[in-house]
């Protein structure tokens, strides 16, 4: 008998030599068009008629030669399938007597189809049952579908980074890594990353630490929520920026805090008389560079701030996202290095300055934190990317991660200007920017917010993202506005959206 080529359909026999329902049906289900091998669609094809109930518990099967035989197919195709079934207890053999279905609790069960269509069972089910957490911490999440070519804010001048060089240090550390950094490890990172950060942020940020202070973590995200988790409890209050940063607003809901929004102004969060329902646990701040509204924290609202943590005994999370690029003007010393033993928790990331797929920060934290997040960090996350961690520490003792910040400081100041030249037509008829002399993105702020919604939807279809800057505030409603991250833009791109978003709003001014 011909038998069908491994990889193609069987072809159509006039008749079965055995009128068997079995070999009949797979001989259909195996006749559909599809580019995967024949053990692999009998395989699914068998299991899925197994959890359906359309294959029973305690049925006998044909045997593999019949089967075979009766299909017209090699018989080790039929072995690999029945094989794979019988591994993972679908199929069981009974000595003598053949090939039967397992006895399984799950027949009533309808599965996904091999073409992808959905069970009934599944859509008659509706959607998953979340937690109260989880659904209240959805609201939070802002998920951009699609690429888009312009002002996505955060996304740093990946076509600037400087690959080559990156790569090559990573390459280095990866040959050579020591068997102890293939084992568990709970030190609050490579050491010689600690002590380059230390020396860096001293500098650079004035920050007052030793390298012992530093924990590395897998992003500023997953330093938030070992905060949250470690200093407060569910129902504890959090003082937040208002508008602030989704990230941190997103993280705090989910721990169950209650959140109370503090306005800010041109010189950040107001905390002037401001009476909280209960004392906070948490005051959560971005001073060097406010998020989203770009205002820098004044001195004496630093040292008010301080003095407040003091007095209610709760705990600074100063998060120092994009604080390295200042134009034409130095950055602005942390808050944590202001006095000696605060009750300042400084986060920092490598995502704006380096790249977000790199998930790389770290936490400098007051001496009596260090043992029980370093030991919890353990715990709850591991330790790893060792060698990763390695290959920053050299990209930052060699001077390449000073270097690179520089250059990156003058193409954000490139890039914002275009922006502004672009936006001119626009700021002449009445839009106002954010003075821009920090950071990755601008505010436009607009003042209906119907303006906000039609701009954002025309804009969708130019592949032009417009976050609106409504949305970062927790009260509504929020100012309308939107936030127009630059630095991730090619130049081409920030001329044509700048332009167009120009356009744009000079016909909603005329309307």
């Amino acid at each position: 008998m011909n038998r069908v080529a491994e990889g193609a359909a069987p072809r159509a026999r006039p008749r079965l030599e055995r009128a068997d329902w079995l070999a009949d049906a797979l001989g259909l289900a195996l006749g559909e068009p599809s580019s995967q091998p024949l053990s692999s669609r009998l395989y699914h094809t068998l299991r899925e008629w197994i959890q359906a109930g359309r294959l029973t518990s305690g049925q006998r099967l044909p045997s593999t030669r019949q089967l075979a035989r009766e299909l017209g197919l090699g018989r080790n195709t039929l072995l690999a399938a029945f094989d794979q079934l019988l591994a993972e207890g679908f199929l069981a053999t009974r000595h003598g007597a053949g090939t039967f279905v397992a006895d399984l609790p799950f027949h009533h069960v309808q599965t996904a189809a091999t073409n992808g269509a959905t069970p009934a069972s599944s859509s008659r089910a509706g959607p998953p049952r979340l937690s109260s957490r989880g659904t209240a911490l959805l609201a939070f999440c802002h998920s951009r579908e699609g690429r888009y070519s312009a002002f996505v804010p955060g996304v740093p001048a990946l076509d600037r980074f400087p690959h080559a060089e990156w790569q090559r240090l990573l390459r280095h550390h990866q040959r050579r890594m020591p068997l102890d950094w293939l084992d568990y490890q709970a030190q609050g990172g490579v050491p010689a990353l600690r002590e380059a950060l230390a020396d860096y942020l001293s500098l650079a940020r004035s920050v007052r630490c030793r390298p012992e202070q530093i924990l590395i973590v897998q992003g500023a995200q997953q330093g938030f929520e070992l905060i949250v988790r470690l200093l407060s409890d569910s129902g504890d209050e959090v003082w937040i920026e208002e508008p602030g940063y989704h990230g941190a607003q997103a993280c705090f809901m989910a721990a169950g805090l209650a959140m109370t929004p503090v306005p800010v102004d041109g010189e950040g969060m107001c905390i002037e008389g401001l009476p909280g329902s209960r004392d906070p646990r948490l005051i959560y701040v971005t001073p060097s560079h406010q998020y989203p509204s770009g205002a820098t924290m004044s001195l004496a609202r630093r040292l008010a701030l301080l003095e407040v943590a003091e007095r209610y005994g709760a705990w600074i999370v100063e998060d120092d996202y994009d604080s390295e690029f200042r134009y034409g003007q130095r950055p602005v010393a942390a808050l944590q290095g202001l006095v000696d033993d605060s009750r300042v928790i400084y986060v920092g990331t490598f995502s704006k300055v380096m790249y977000p797929g790199l998930r790389l920060g770290y936490l400098v934290l007051p001496e009596a934190l260090v043992g029980p997040f370093r030991r919890a960090n353990a715990r709850l996350h591991r330790e790893g990317q060792y060698a990763v961690q390695a290959a920053v520490a050299e990209f930052i003792v060699r001077g390449h991660f000073s270097h690179h910040i520089r250059r990156m400081r003058d193409c954000y100041r490139r890039r914002q200007a275009l922006l502004r030249k672009a936006l001119a037509p626009a700021v002449a008829r009445g839009l106002r920017l954010s003075d821009g002399q920090a950071g990755m993105h601008l505010v436009a702020w607009l003042d209906e917010p119907e303006h906000e919604r039609i701009l954002m939807e025309r804009a969708a279809g130019q592949r032009i993202l417009l976050s609106p800057l409504s949305s970062y505030y927790l009260n509504a409603p929020g100012h309308p506005g939107l936030v127009l991250g630059y630095a991730g833009s090619v130049e081409a791109e920030i001329e044509r959206a700048g332009h167009w978003l120009a356009q744009a709003w000079c016909e909603l001014a005329d309307a």
